[in-house]
């Protein structure tokens, strides 16, 4: 019981992949100009992270050594199509915002790091686990990100306004503002951990 707490929780503290282990940076940086695209980023990318690797852990054993990572690739792009589809079909505000960064999740460091270090070498039960933790973490890391650059560069939370956005700072919705939100944000968690 432990390991597999550990297993879920190292995600979201120890090893958060934005915060902790810097790794998915484009869609971190791209895609959270407001809370609602960072939640959804983290979400289509947690449901990749967390199937794949289950699949992942399933055929391990199956999967010769000289094609694993060309196999892991495939078995991430056939759960990226999906997600795809599917917000294409029930949430097609969002994946037009997010457009292009939605196939890149075949590419991200995270899913593909987590396929080849942990679920290539684990059970379903712990691989499942971990792809939770790591697309949790992700997904709040995301959120919070977008959050931030939202309230800063429009003056609303999630949609809903705060403060009248002609006091909001726009340089916080541009890509400058992602790095300086992010720097304050890793700061801040830092200070935290320490």
């Amino acid at each position: 019981m432990s390991k597999a707490l550990n297993t879920f929780t190292n995600g979201l503290v120890r090893e958060n992949p934005t915060f902790g282990l810097v790794l998915g940076m484009c869609p971190t940086l791209a895609t959270t100009t407001s809370a609602v695209n960072g939640m959804s980023m983290g979400l289509a990318t947690m449901f990749v992270l967390v199937c794949s690797n289950v699949v992942i852990s399933l055929l391990r054993n199956l999967i010769p050594d000289k094609v694993h990572i060309p196999a892991y690739i495939v078995v991430i792009a056939s759960f990226v199509t999906m997600v795809q589809l599917l917000m294409q079909a029930y949430v097609p505000a969002i994946y037009e915002t997010l457009g292009l960064f939605i196939p890149l999740i075949v590419v991200n460091c995270i899913v593909l790091g987590r396929a080849e270090a942990f679920a290539a070498k684990n059970n379903v039960g712990l691989s499942l686990l971990d792809g939770l933790g790591m697309g949790l973490g992700f997904t709040i890391s995301l959120t919070v990100l977008g959050a931030v650059r939202e309230l800063l560069g429009t003056g609303s939370f999630f949609g809903m306004t705060v403060y009248p956005d002609n006091y909001g700072m726009l340089i916080f919705v541009l890509a400058p503002g992602a790095f300086i939100a992010l720097a304050f944000l890793m700061a801040a968690v830092n200070k935290l951990r320490k």
